[in-house]
C-alpha cells in the first residue's frame, strides 16, 4: 500500500457531500457527508469541504490528488460547474481552482455519471475493455461513455447523456425541451407513476410507495403479471436507447448501474431480448450487457482515479 499514492473522492450530490480516501478502488477511510442545504451559497460551502478535506489529509499524509464527481454540466479541463442538479447558487463555479489554490494539490471536477462509466472502465466491470457504455439508472439517468481507450467527453464536454437521448420523437417534454428523453420514462419517479397508471388501468390501484422500482420487483418476483408487465416495458424503452448508442458506437459492453438495476434478472433478460432483436449479428455477437460493480461509491471510486491519472499517477493493475 506505501507504494502506491492516495486520493480523495468527493461525491456531491443533490442533498448531500460525502467523501472518500481511496487506495486503488478501496474506500479506506471516510468523513462524515455534509449537508448541501446547510450553507448558504457555494463559498460557504466550498470552505466547509476545505475544512474536511483538511482533516483526512492530516490522516493521511500520502494523499496525492482530489477528485470531485457532481450532477451537472462541467467544464472537465476548466473545473468549472455550469450548474449544479438540485443545489442552487452553483452557477460558473471555477470549482477545481478554488480547491486547488486552497490545497496546492491537483484537482478533476467531473460529471458524477462519468465518473461512474470511469469506475466501471478501470476498476470494475469494464475493466480492460477499450469500447463500452455505462449507464446509471436512478431518479434520473446518467451516462458514460469510452471508445478507443478514451473516455469521450465533447466539444463541450456534454457527450454521454444518455438520458436526454429520446425514445419517442412526439413523446414527453423533457427539463431541456427535447421530447422523449429517456429518463423521462425510466428514472425512479416515472417509473413510479406510470407503474400506479397501468394497474389503474388493469383494475387494481396502489400507492406510489407500491410502485417505485424496489416494490415493483418484489410484487414481479411473488408472480404479479402486471409488475412483470411493467418490468418487459421498462426493458423495451431502456433497449431503445441502448439500441441507437449500439449503433452509433459499437461497444464492446453496455454496463448498468444504479437502483433500478437492483431488479437484477427481471431487467436485464427482458433487455437483453429486447436489445439483441434490434441489433444486427456483427453488433450483438460479442456484446456483454453487465450489471456495474460499484453500487452507490462508483462516483467516489471514479472521481478519486481519475484525479490520479490526471496528476501523471499511472496505478498498476
Amino acid at each position: 500500500m506505501a507504494e502506491t499514492p492516495l486520493s480523495i473522492g468527493v461525491d456531491f450530490g443533490g442533498t448531500s457531500v460525502k467523501f472518500g480516501v481511496l487506495y486503488r478502488s478501496n474506500i479506506i477511510d471516510q468523513a462524515p457527508a455534509i449537508s448541501t442545504p446547510d450553507f448558504d451559497g457555494p463559498d460557504a460551502l466550498i470552505e466547509a469541504m476545505l475544512r474536511v478535506i483538511g482533516d483526512l489529509r492530516d490522516r493521511h499524509p500520502r494523499i496525492e490528488a482530489i477528485g470531485v464527481g457532481v450532477p451537472g454540466f462541467v467544464h472537465f479541463e476548466k473545473g468549472i460547474v455550469h450548474n449544479l442538479t438540485n443545489v442552487p447558487g452553483w452557477t460558473a463555479i471555477p470549482l477545481k481552482k478554488k480547491l486547488a489554490d486552497a490545497t496546492n494539490l491537483p484537482v478533476i471536477v467531473e460529471n458524477d455519471a462519468n465518473c461512474m462509466a470511469y469506475a466501471e472502465w478501470k476498476r470494475g466491470a469494464g475493466r480492460g475493455l477499450n469500447h463500452l457504455i455505462a449507464l446509471t439508472l436512478g431518479t434520473g439517468v446518467g451516462g458514460g461513455v469510452v471508445a478507443n481507450g478514451k473516455m469521450v467527453r465533447g466539444a463541450q464536454f456534454g457527450a454521454g447523456e444518455i438520458g436526454q437521448m429520446s425514445i419517442d420523437w412526439q413523446g414527453r417534454r423533457g427539463a431541456y425541451g427535447n421530447l422523449g428523453a429517456l429518463e423521462d420514462y425510466v428514472g425512479n419517479n416515472e417509473i413510479s407513476a406510470d407503474a400506479r397508471q397501468t394497474y389503474l388501468e388493469a383494475g387494481a390501484e396502489r400507492h406510489l410507495p407500491d410502485c417505485s422500482p424496489a416494490a415493483l420487483a418484489k410484487a414481479a418476483l411473488n408472480g404479479d403479471e402486471t409488475a412483470l408487465a411493467i418490468w418487459d416495458g421498462i426493458a423495451a424503452k431502456l433497449a431503445t436507447a441502448i439500441m441507437n448508442c449500439c449503433w452509433l458506437l459499437n461497444p464492446q459492453a453496455v454496463i448498468i448501474g444504479g437502483g433500478v438495476a437492483k431488479a437484477g434478472d427481471l431487467l436485464f433478460n427482458p433487455l437483453t431480448a429486447h436489445l439483441y432483436a434490434q441489433l444486427s449479428a456483427p453488433f450483438k455477437e460479442h456484446l456483454m450487457i453487465l450489471p456495474a460493480r460499484f453500487g452507490n461509491e462508483a462516483g467516489m471510486v471514479g472521481a478519486a482515479a481519475l484525479a490520479l491519472e490526471e496528476s501523471g499517477v499511472v496505478l498498476q493493475p
